[in-house]
């Protein structure tokens, strides 16, 4: 009963990752846009609680500056926060006369909260009316790979966004996984061999650096 009374009040259950991310069109400082247009493309997209507020200024400003890097591992980037078109044009060209910063990625007026919503980007316990610091990676598929939430008072770290994209695209085209604090160079984790004959082999195979049969890293 409780957790449908938090669902209820949110307005829509919390999306998970694997599913395929919520299809979505909407207004932005970029013109109309729908989530189809990015089909084939990495997406993050991520909200913020108010334009015009401190926090937000310097994220947006970080946002900006690593948005050629994910432009080079075929990602790109979608803000959003519960303003209007014209707030968010406003607080854009606020940016780069006050602050010398350019804005390059659409921003998502959502004044009737449907998209945050069905992103589970409204929290009631931290504020009825603005989206909470998320961040959602969805991948070329559009399905949700990763989902990050921040409290209000903390900005957002923008190396570990993109250390978490480049894990997980090296995730797919390797077929291994990434260890704690891994950067791209790092060795990755082989993923555990399946049989008992597999598991000896895999003790006697001079290309990957064991610990022991299930825990084993390689370059690549």
């Amino acid at each position: 009963m409780e957790n449908a009374m938090t669902e209820e009040r949110i307005g829509v259950g919390l999306p998970c990752i694997g599913a395929a991310a919520p299809q979505f069109d909407a207004l932005t400082t970029h013109g109309k846009i729908k989530l189809t247009d990015y089909l084939g493309k990495w997406l993050v997209l991520f909200s913020h609680p108010a334009d015009f507020t401190p926090v937000c200024t310097t994220e947006f400003m970080a946002f900006a500056d690593i948005h050629p890097k994910l432009r080079e591992m075929n990602t790109e980037l979608i803000g959003l926060s519960i303003d209007s078109l014209y707030s968010h044009i406003a607080w854009v060209r606020n940016i780069e006369e006050k602050m010398g910063k350019k804005i390059t990625f659409p921003i998502i007026e959502d004044l009737s909260m449907k998209v945050a919503k069905m992103y589970g980007m409204i929290m009631p316990e931290q504020a009825t009316t603005s989206a909470v610091r998320s961040v959602f990676v969805i991948d070329d598929k559009q399905i949700i790979r990763a989902m990050i939430y921040y409290p209000m008072s903390t900005g957002r770290n923008m190396d570990e966004i993109l250390r978490l994209v480049q894990a997980l695209q090296t995730a797919d085209k390797y077929y291994v996984a990434t260890p704690a604090n891994w950067r791209p160079g790092d060795k990755v984790i082989v993923p555990p061999p399946g049989t008992q004959t597999k598991a000896e082999e895999r003790i006697k195979d001079k290309s990957v650096e064991c610990m022991d049969w299930y825990f084993c890293k390689k370059k690549i």
